[in-house]
């Protein structure tokens, strides 16, 4: 199997980031992964608090949490905007979520 650099967890915030309205099921494609693997991935997303989901109607959308520093220890002075800045040449609005 091949390696990449980006987790799937990567991949997802930045399906998320391209997309706040993206489906779970499009993640999983997008992904090569199961949709069960997706919800658990933007669920652990929603739970480390890097992402906030909001049910709109019978859909979802999230807004990506862009001032939240990195978990890895030789990241953590970078935030996940600037990774998806970086990666996806996305610029997101920053999310209050008080």
């Amino acid at each position: 199997m091949p390696w990449g650099f980006l987790t799937n967890h990567a991949q997802a915030l930045l399906c998320i980031a391209h997309d706040p309205g993206v489906r779970l099921r499009e993640i999983a494609i997008a992904l090569g992964i199961t949709e069960r693997a997706a919800f658990g991935i933007v669920t652990d997303l929603v739970d480390a608090g890097y992402v906030v989901k909001d049910k709109n109607g019978r859909r979802n959308r999230y807004a990506v949490q862009v001032d939240k520093p990195l978990p890895e220890a030789l990241l953590n002075q970078r935030t996940v905007g600037q990774l998806v800045d970086l990666l996806a040449h996305t610029e997101l609005e920053t999310h209050d979520d008080t």
